[in-house]
């Protein structure tokens, strides 16, 4: 729980955190190793050079950096993981949904696992689908539309395969729909990850909850037109947010277009943890204000309440996470992991 300048204590939720394992143990061809650095020049390139990770912990970090790095130090009172398989890079997922789960139990109250799911699976994966909500009781999912399986680069949210999965995720009550939607990652597909394809997908799906991580960019205006008349449509910030840090200007451009487009109950904050670490990103954003001209011309305000709603309250709503409520359980129980 982060504590404000005037005492006031935050509740945070870290709406996008992984455990992964690119190891080159864990590697099945040189896309592995090739991802996995792409992921390590985004962390070197926009970090702090004092939060900067030695190359081979960053490949593969443990659960107990995790648990540290996010609860412990990293002023986060829950996390959700966002799992991403890449099984045509490594021979076990590159986020595993099982090893997830164990932290889930560990650390009861704290974790949220999500689920993921590929429409090019077939039947055999709306079975998969009915396994985690029955096995680990899934919430949400994460897609990724450039991954790579065997001769296909990637897949479409339009495509008839994915709304069958659409509708079976309401079906079993799989409501947040989390979307890689963003730069791209080495050896994947730029065009794979565009957001053109979210309109449809929520206008035809009203019950599901959309949340485009990363917000579309490069393709920020074309996010912002569909989510302004796509009500179901969420802006996280992963991605975005190490820019306060490299380029304020640059975030405050994005931060403010985001408030007057969407409003401020639509932005969700995410760490992208192990690619960057909540503590100095929660810790810029307290302290970050808009720039006068930018407030000026957007008509908007970055202040302590929409801070508040970003860090925590906006992705409490759609998880049914009663804030309150959930304080008293973690202090009652003393499941605080200091």
């Amino acid at each position: 729980m982060f504590k404000a300048a005037n005492g006031e204590e935050i509740f945070v939720i870290d709406a996008h955190i992984a455990l992964w394992d690119g190891s080159p143990e864990n590697q099945v061809n040189q896309h592995g190793e090739e991802f996995i650095s792409c992921f390590y020049d985004y962390h070197k390139n926009l970090s702090p050079s004092e939060n900067l990770w030695d190359y081979e912990k960053f490949r593969k970090f443990t659960p107990e950096d995790l648990v540290n790095d996010v609860i412990v130090n990293g002023y986060a009172d829950m996390a959700i993981f966002q799992p991403v398989f890449l099984t045509d890079f490594y021979k076990k997922p590159f986020g595993d949904i099982e090893e997830n789960n164990k932290l889930v139990k560990k650390h009861p109250g704290r974790f949220i696992s999500n689920g993921s799911f590929d429409p090019r699976d077939g039947e055999r994966g709306l079975k998969y689908l009915e396994y985690l909500k029955a096995k680990h009781n899934v919430q949400g999912v994460k897609l990724y539309t450039a991954e790579w399986r065997g001769s296909s680069k990637g897949y479409k949210l339009t495509d008839e395969w994915t709304q069958r999965y659409l509708e079976k995720c309401l079906e079993l009550g799989i409501k947040n729909i989390h979307i890689h939607k963003g730069p791209t990652i080495t050896p994947l597909n730029r065009d794979a990850f565009d957001v053109a394809d979210v309109d449809q997908a929520a206008s035809l799906n009203p019950g599901l909850n959309f949340i485009i991580e990363h917000c579309g960019l490069p393709r920020l205006e074309d996010f912002c037109w569909i989510a302004t008349q796509e009500k179901n449509v969420y802006a996280g910030l992963s991605v975005v947010m190490p820019f306060i840090h490299t380029r304020p200007r640059y975030f405050a451009e994005i931060i403010s277009e985001l408030l007057y487009w969407l409003d401020e109950d639509r932005i969700i904050f995410g760490s992208d943890y192990a690619i960057w670490e909540p503590k100095w990103l929660i810790e810029k954003f307290i302290n970050f204000e808009l720039p006068d001209d930018i407030k000026q011309e957007t008509g908007t305000d970055l202040t302590m309440e929409v801070k508040k709603k970003i860090l925590g309250e906006n992705i409490a709503r759609l998880y049914g996470i009663d804030i309150e409520k959930q304080k008293e359980i973690l202090w009652n129980t003393k499941k605080a992991v200091r």
